[in-house]
């Protein structure tokens, strides 16, 4: 992986060679990498992001709770510093209480991060999650969080332009997931009430002005079943489940990251973002259905649904070869229609 699409160099090297004049990153590793987006700076390509000192500021979970908390966005009870090792954890952990989460500052998608029920778990887990974190994110930095029960994840997307203007383009629940990884995202969340969504979308433009954000980001919040909400992280990139955003939006949000590196303002209002139906998307990964781990081979057949309402998104086709070097997400399909159908009041508890 380290010479293929980690290669931030060759990548910058490929770049400049084409006469490009701007790197998008998508939604890979690289994209809230801020060496590569300083790289970027320094061959004159526009990185099509936040600058690179947000990039790592909000790439340490640990800095971005400290930032939220001055903000006054509510965060979980949890350790604020790295923890050095074991021994440390485990007296960290008398201050929070069981059941918690050990958690990577860096990095993302589920890497570094366990559930933990008691101290002699904490104690067998410390190391091999450190471990994890080093080799994926290059930091072995741990911290620790007071664990929510019967948690609902709901992100809300923010775009914002250089000029102060923060818009929300409402809330993604996301709170089916496998291995601390999402699988299904819908928009809008069929959980939160109409009060608790626009406290949500006030406290995410509060931590985007806070901290001077620019271009696409999403701030995560944990929902507790009393719908209080909880600052989880900030992903200063465009996500995965963006599609579910534009389809009830009818914005293209790469179209406006463009815009916003352009140095234009942004075209569109708060006010003025209508929430229009609902969408759902579903991600497809080659991977074991008993385990949920990755299973490389070859795709035999790839059929693909079509129809009103229908889109998708995939990189594979029947004949390809699923490698074992890359994510086993291998395409996602999103669906929108004027209503939901059922209103699953209780479906993620």
């Amino acid at each position: 992986m380290g010479e293929s699409y980690l290669n931030a160099g060759r990548l910058i090297q490929v770049a400049k060679s084409s006469g490009a004049e701007a790197v998008h990153p998508g939604y890979g590793l690289l994209s809230e990498n801020a060496d590569f987006a300083r790289g970027c700076e320094a061959e004159k390509l526009v990185f099509i992001g936040p600058s690179p000192d947000i990039i790592a500021a909000m790439g340490s979970k640990i800095e971005a709770r400290k930032t939220m908390k001055e903000a006054n966005v509510p965060i979980i009870e949890g350790i604020d510093v790295p923890l050095a090792g074991a021994e440390e954890a485990v007296e960290a952990a008398k201050t929070i209480g069981y059941p918690l989460m050990l958690k990577a500052s860096s990095g993302g998608g589920g890497i570094g991060m366990q559930l933990i029920h008691t101290e002699s778990e904490l104690m067998r887990a410390f190391a091999g999650n450190q471990k994890r974190a080093e080799t994926f994110f290059g930091d072995g930095a741990m911290f620790l969080e007071k664990f929510i029960e019967s948690p609902h994840h709901i992100e809300v997307q923010v775009i914002a332009d250089k000029y102060g203007h923060v818009v929300p383009l409402w809330e993604r629940e996301c709170s089916i997931q496998r291995r601390h990884q999402k699988v299904v995202e819908e928009a809008p969340s069929p959980f939160l009430s109409e009060r608790t969504r626009q406290k949500m979308l006030d406290a995410a433009v509060t931590a985007a002005r806070h901290i001077g954000y620019t271009n696409a980001g999403t701030i995560e919040f944990l929902v507790d079943r009393d719908q209080n909400f909880y600052f989880l992280e900030m992903n200063t990139r465009l996500q995965v489940e963006h599609p579910v955003t534009e389809e009830i939006t009818g914005l293209d949000i790469v179209e406006l990251q463009l815009k916003i590196a352009c140095g234009e303002k942004l075209p569109v209002t708060r006010e003025a973002v209508e929430r229009k139906g609902w969408a759902i998307e579903a991600r497809v990964y080659a991977e074991d259905p008993q385990t949920f781990f990755p299973s490389p081979g070859k795709i035999k057949g790839f059929i693909l649904p079509e129809g009103e309402g229908i889109r998708h998104e995939y990189a594979f086709e029947a004949g390809a070869q699923v490698t074992p070097f890359y994510d086993p997400m291998i395409g996602k399909l999103i669906v929108w229609g004027k209503k939901r159908g059922r209103k699953p009041a209780d479906a993620f508890n």
